[in-house]
């Protein structure tokens, strides 16, 4: 008989892990998908916007939620340009969106064993440091780095992981962007040695 044959390693993708997600709302909650579909409109603005004139964003962003697809009601349009306008002016996110940046890069690669696919939503590359961006519109969002869901560490952990290969004389810093407020969160090296794949 012919030895089995070796299962095919799965990819670890870390922005669709097994694990639980320590989430506010589900994205089949009580709400009937209404803060998932929130989340996935915001991070297309973040996406899109910055490739835009700061004077033309809010009238993008108007039009492109006002199409009937999205369903949305003008005072949740309003609410939703707000939140994502705020992140672009926060003075904490200077340089975050401008030359050097690029949205939804994808990366695959091997990291300690591990086969590692994902999708980076911000990358923004600088002369010495790489800084890893994640959107997150959990609302409330957490207010200090250690009450970060153990999710969220792993996957910035794994893109790190995996730049430090590419870019090995570069630092490579990992930021959650929290939409709701806004809040700009550095994730401290200790953090995320722990979950090192």
């Amino acid at each position: 008989s012919a030895p089995e044959e070796p299962e095919s390693p799965r990819p670890l993708a870390p922005s669709r892990s097994s694990l639980q997600e320590a989430a506010i709302r589900s994205p089949l909650g009580e709400d009937g998908g209404q803060a998932f579909h929130r989340g996935l409109l915001i991070h297309r603005l973040l996406q899109t916007l910055p490739d835009l004139a700061e004077t033309d964003r809010a009238k993008a962003a108007r039009e492109y939620l006002v199409r009937p697809v999205h369903g949305l009601k003008p005072d949740q349009i309003d609410a939703m340009i707000a939140e994502t306008l705020a992140v672009f002016d926060d003075p904490a996110c200077a340089g975050l969106f401008g030359r050097g940046s690029r949205p939804e890069v994808p990366i695959a690669g091997m990291a300690g064993g591990v086969t590692i696919s994902g999708r980076i939503d911000r990358l923004v590359i600088g002369p010495e440091k790489v800084k890893i961006l994640d959107f997150k519109t959990n609302r409330p969002p957490p207010t200090r780095s250690a009450d970060v869901p153990m999710l969220y560490l792993r996957q910035m952990a794994a893109y790190r992981s995996l730049l430090r290969k590419i870019y090995i004389k570069h630092s490579v810093e990992c930021i959650l962007v929290w939409t709701d407020g806004p809040l700009i969160m550095p994730l401290d090296t200790q953090s995320l040695d722990a979950y090192e794949p």
